[in-house]
């Protein structure tokens, strides 16, 4: 694709990776028939090719809308088109440069930014998600049914191993999954430990950025980022293994360090280090030999849905499916499972009504296989599942964990 970057945006460091990502693109067409949002609404301007077009006549010194912004918020950054892009477009980095831009140059109304605030400053922090969330799950039985089912259900604690092992490893604690489903991170711990590794939760360490990243706050998002590698890096200082996340939206994010930080001088070598390090647990155990710690062959018919921020931003579609099924798990068919459920972070708050026409029929294709339990590899799929569900949803972990003891 040619370009006619404005000198605006050639003299900035976004504008020239913009510029380069945009002439990679050959406006094929590929991605939007894996587009979700081009499948529902139909509109060239909802879909990838299209809002690189909005992207390019932005940076190109056109004049941006409130129509531009909302074709970009629209956008799930699920990076669906990135896996079937033949030309290898950035499209995730350049949406979110793009948003960033427009940001500055369309003022949102008063309402939109209060709750894109709200969203950044409590959503982030454990701290201020614990007492509303238990608060709601308190009231839960009053509540009206739509609103109870979006309530989760107060988690059961299970056991975290004390076992000192020769092999160790960080785990990503996370905002919102280490308030609302801590059991998660207990069940890879259990996993881990009877493989001889041990999991260790770092002081200091919380969100990974991309609440404030995703929502265009990108110096916040940094400064989440460079938090957690000052909480990290004595652990890593002393040899640990690797930085484990459960969270699949979360390691997409951690991986991206080195690059997201690549301008600092101060943190850009340890970002690297850090980025290197990360593994989603499903890899750790795509190569463990699980056939020693007492796996029993489980009857369960399992309905897995793979998270975009696993198959896409990650490229580790499959991974988790071999792991089940080497652990004896039936797995159904799950039909255009490329899709999005619609949660994407904070997409289900601000765009509802596409999430839920996303939802329907993302739980549609899980439920035509009569599964027993719906699994997924991130906390946000999860809540968002459950939230219309009529049948339990967890994480992937767990499954295994429960089939090791």
């Amino acid at each position: 694709m040619q370009t006619s970057i404005s000198e605006k945006y050639l003299d900035t460091a976004q504008g020239r990776e913009a510029d380069a990502i945009l002439r990679s693109c050959v406006h094929c067409g590929f991605c939007t028939a894996t587009c979700p949002t081009y499948q529902l609404l139909g509109d060239e301007l909802d879909g990838p090719r299209g809002r690189i077009y909005l992207i390019k006549q932005l940076l190109e010194g056109e004049a941006v809308s409130t129509r531009t912004q909302l074709h970009l918020d629209r956008c799930l950054t699920c990076r669906a088109c990135e896996t079937t892009c033949p030309s290898g477009v950035r499209y995730g980095r350049l949406v979110d440069i793009g948003r960033a831009l427009v940001e500055h140059e369309v003022p949102r109304p008063p309402l939109q930014r209060f709750m894109r605030y709200l969203l950044r400053k409590v959503v982030a922090y454990p701290r201020r998600v614990a007492p509303l969330l238990f608060t709601a799950q308190a009231l839960r039985p009053l509540l009206p049914a739509v609103l109870r089912r979006k309530v989760p259900a107060r988690p059961k604690r299970t056991p975290w191993p004390q076992q000192t092992q020769a092999r160790r490893m960080l785990v990503l604690a996370g905002c919102v999954q280490s308030v609302a489903t801590p059991q998660t991170n207990a069940a890879a711990a259990r996993v881990l430990n009877r493989l001889g590794i041990q999991l260790i939760n770092a002081p200091g360490a919380g969100c990974c950025g991309a609440v404030s990243h995703h929502l265009s706050a990108h110096e916040e998002g940094l400064d989440f980022m460079r938090r957690n590698i000052d909480a990290w890096w004595p652990f890593i200082e002393q040899g640990i293994e690797a930085i484990l996340v459960t969270a699949s939206g979360c390691g997409a994010v951690v991986k991206d360090y080195g690059h997201l930080l690549a301008h600092d001088p101060a943190y850009a070598d340890k970002a690297q280090r850090v980025s290197a390090l990360a593994r989603d647990i499903s890899e750790v155990l795509r190569d463990a030999d699980l056939s020693g710690v007492g796996l029993r062959r489980q009857p369960q018919k399992v309905a897995f849905h793979s998270p975009c921020t696993l198959q896409h931003g990650q490229q580790l579609d499959g991974v988790v499916e071999s792991i089940l099924t080497r652990a004896g798990f039936t797995l159904t068919e799950v039909a255009d499972a490329h899709l999005c459920c619609g949660s994407a972070g904070t997409y289900s708050i601000l765009q509802p009504e596409l999430s839920q026409r996303l939802l329907a029929n993302k739980l549609a294709a899980l439920d035509n296989g009569d599964p027993e339990v719906i699994a997924t590899a991130n906390i946000g799929c999860q809540m968002h599942l459950a939230s219309k569900a009529d049948r339990p949803v967890r994480h992937w972990i767990e499954l295994l964990d429960e089939a090791m003891r």
